[in-house]
């Protein structure tokens, strides 16, 4: 019996980029709630955000990269009071359940103080507003694994294609037969238990 997608083999992301904006005695915070697929580009993404709103009084944000052990975090307060910022829009993130994610609030001061708990609702709140705005989808993540083989072995390797756990991608026949499967991340360990005992060459594939 085949079994579908476990909950280690997927996770949700933005649907679309998320934008808010929300005011709080004059002063204006301007959520954006982006995708990025590593820390260096949601480093990219908050470089952008300075440079288009380069007069803004401050450009908080954080970010969420990466599934279960590989995940990677990042907040700042930007010149706010320490964990009024920063720490607000992690909170909203992670409430969310997205990852690969990144959001910034830029805030444009509108000469009342908020105090450190007015500053740290508003950021929340824009925060939280913008990730819902970009609406979430599930990806489900799956390796890439190449299978090389002589044809007279080629059913050896058609017998471990059980979709949706392990489906062709291709299939390619001359001298040898090369076959491309994709194989949910859960499942992984288990296929190459079988390739090895079935002493087929195959290779897994880097996530591009």
């Amino acid at each position: 019996m085949t079994q579908g997608p476990s909950s280690s083999d997927s996770y949700l992301a933005l649907e679309a980029e998320g934008r808010a904006e929300i005011r709080e005695k004059a002063s204006r915070f301007l959520a954006f709630a982006l995708s990025v697929d590593s820390p260096d580009e949601g480093a990219r993404a908050i470089e952008r955000l300075e440079r288009r709103y380069h007069d803004a009084t401050h450009i908080a944000f954080a970010w969420k990269v990466g599934t279960g052990g590989g995940v990677v975090t990042r907040a700042s307060d930007a010149g706010e009071p320490a964990g009024t910022a920063g720490r607000p829009i992690a909170s909203a993130i992670e409430s969310s359940g997205l990852t690969n994610v990144c959001v910034a609030v830029v805030r444009y001061f509108g000469g009342t103080k908020l105090g450190t708990g007015g500053l740290a609702r508003a950021y929340r709140a824009a925060a939280a507003s913008a990730l819902t705005a970009g609406g979430r989808h599930e990806v489900v993540e799956r390796t890439e694994v190449v299978i090389r083989c002589p044809p007279e072995r080629s059913g050896a390797v058609r017998r471990l294609i059980r979709p949706p756990e392990i489906s062709l991608i291709s299939e390619q026949f001359s001298e040898s037969c090369l076959f491309r499967l994709a194989v949910l991340r859960s499942r992984l360990v288990a296929l190459r238990g079988a390739l090895e005992r079935a002493r087929l060459d195959y290779e897994i594939l880097p996530r591009s």
